[in-house]
């Protein structure tokens, strides 16, 4: 099924590996409320994806120049940190399919659109930040999604070309940004399910991590399971 040898793979952050995406959604529209606002779930969709700089400049320009974004911003944060001091979720078959990529000695990296300081804080919380060889965020690059920069940063990182990666997202705007770094791309989705354009670029449309495991077990099975080791930390990385 890959077009080039596997040499290691490349994951999105929220909505893929932890299931923030719905929390952020409910954020957002408790922040309107609290302001005697209404935010249409339709314009929450639209924002998935796309790192929180711009998504503030889209809100601000929905609302118009009467909007205060820093009162919103307060509620939103609230409501978040309240939410993610509980705990910040993993998503169904994420753990199993770390552990089956280790198995087969692949260096793995996060590519995100999320800032590097929200990425320790939600991996850590997670569990999941030392499974990971490299991390490249939005405050790594000079374009985010759906640029191709953060995956080719990645990559980057790993030491290894991007063609050679695969690739996990489960939104259209990171999915886009996977393909245009000419990563193998496998689809995840999490609440929006994919354009036909969109789906044109995939390798796979998984409909979640569990059966993305599945299918890499098909195409990528494990000679010698033996020889796998189970540390996740970057220092047991293969030279």
């Amino acid at each position: 099924m890959f077009a080039k040898p596997v040499k290691a793979v490349l994951f999105d952050m929220d909505g893929l590996l932890i299931d923030t995406e719905a929390v952020y959604i409910d954020a957002l529209q408790a922040a309107a409320a609290a302001m005697g606002l209404d935010m249409p779930l339709s314009f929450c969709h639209s924002m998935i994806g796309i790192p929180g700089p711009v998504c503030d400049g889209m809100i601000r320009d929905f609302y118009g120049p009467d909007f205060v974004l820093e009162t919103f911003g307060a509620h939103f944060d609230a409501h978040t940190h309240r939410r993610f001091e509980i705990g910040v979720p993993v998503k169904a078959g994420a753990i199993e399919l770390l552990d089956f990529l280790r198995q087969h000695r692949l260096p793995l990296a996060i590519a995100t659109s999320s800032s590097q300081a929200t990425v320790k804080k939600h991996l850590g919380r997670a569990g999941l930040l030392d499974r990971f060889d490299a991390i490249a965020t939005r405050d790594d690059v000079a374009r985010s999604k759906p640029h191709p920069d953060v995956y080719l940063e990645a990559a980057r990182r790993l030491g290894v070309a991007a063609e050679n990666c695969i690739a996990f997202d489960d939104s259209n705007i990171g999915l886009t940004a996977a393909h245009a770094a000419g990563t193998m791309a496998i689809m995840v989705p999490d609440i929006v399910p994919p354009t036909e354009e969109v789906r044109a670029k995939c390798l796979q449309v998984a409909p979640d991590l569990v059966a993305a495991l599945r299918l890499l077990r098909k195409w990528m099975p494990i000679a010698d399971p033996s020889a796998a080791y189970p540390s996740c930390s970057p220092h047991d990385r293969p030279a």
